[in-house]
């Protein structure tokens, strides 16, 4: 078959697969590639729907920010970086999607309980090592958003979420945070774009380790700038969209991104130039 070289049936210990990110082929994709992984991933979530498993994370997450906001907590100022810091771990958070896909492509039996069957791939500590790196981003993403809230509308200190809403539209301040907020998140939106794009499918299907992975992630990029600045503006936009109907579209959403994720890297990433040992 023409796809066996990514599933050999004798896999080498991670410790001794000896590849360099030289040894990976990176392909030239263009839109029609989005579109087409797009596609693919509705396929394959219509075949394997996981929206009660992301319904079952989101929405505590989602009530526990909520209410802290609506009783004027610290958290109001950091609400949109936290919803929007969910492109930060989203490619962490797909990886038992990830594992469904896979399973689909190989004709393998699948159901949304396979999701978990990650847990016993050989690559999960570096999938847990990538992913420790992903939250650590996050986590600096909302530090620095509390940075350019407490230099521009903090100073202003609203009490409440109509104040904080008026002065930010309203007032010099506002504006200020606005764009140098979207500013320093474009950065860190990129950065992640190019570490995790294609890393994490990468774990899971090549058994590599995590530094190989993302050096692979960002050759990527780097290859298909445009096409990948596209995906980036694609996941956003989707993201925000499933925000709107008080986040349930989420539940759908990112499992189609997981999903089509999957199939963007079938598209990227070649095979390894050499054999590994």
């Amino acid at each position: 078959m023409a796809n066996r070289w990514y599933m050999p049936e004798h896999k080498a210990p991670l410790a001794d697969m000896l590849v360099v990110p030289e040894d990976v082929r990176i392909r030239s994709i263009d839109s029609l590639s989005l579109g087409e992984a797009l596609a693919l991933g509705w396929r394959d979530f219509l075949a394997a729907p996981t929206q009660l498993l992301f319904l079952g994370v989101i929405y505590p997450l989602v009530g526990l920010v909520a209410a802290r906001i609506a009783y004027g907590g610290e958290l109001l100022p950091l609400f949109y970086p936290l919803v929007a810091g969910l492109a930060f771990v989203g490619p962490l958070a797909a990886v038992g999607i990830y594992e469904l896909s896979r399973r689909r492509e190989r004709g393998q039996p699948v159901s949304w309980t396979n999701a978990l069957d990650v847990f016993r791939s050989r690559a999960i500590w570096s999938i847990a090592a990538l992913g420790l790196l992903m939250l650590t981003l996050y986590v600096l993403w909302l530090e620095a958003a509390q940075i350019v809230y407490d230099h521009t509308l903090g100073r202003l200190e609203p009490g409440s979420v109509g104040t904080f809403v008026h002065l930010l539209f309203t007032t010099p301040e506002g504006w200020q945070m606005i764009v140098l907020g979207n500013a320093v998140g474009l950065i860190f939106a990129l950065a992640t774009l190019a570490l995790s794009v294609v890393s994490f499918p990468m774990m899971l299907d090549r058994e590599v380790d995590w530094i190989i992975a993302m050096q692979t992630s960002v050759r990527a990029v780097m290859a298909n700038p445009g096409p990948m600045m596209l995906w980036g503006v694609i996941v956003v936009a989707l993201l925000a969209i499933g925000c709107l109907p008080a986040f349930a579209g989420l539940a759908i959403v990112m499992p189609v991104l997981g999903h089509a994720t999957w199939h963007l890297y079938r598209r990227v990433v070649g095979k390894f130039i050499k054999s590994i040992v």
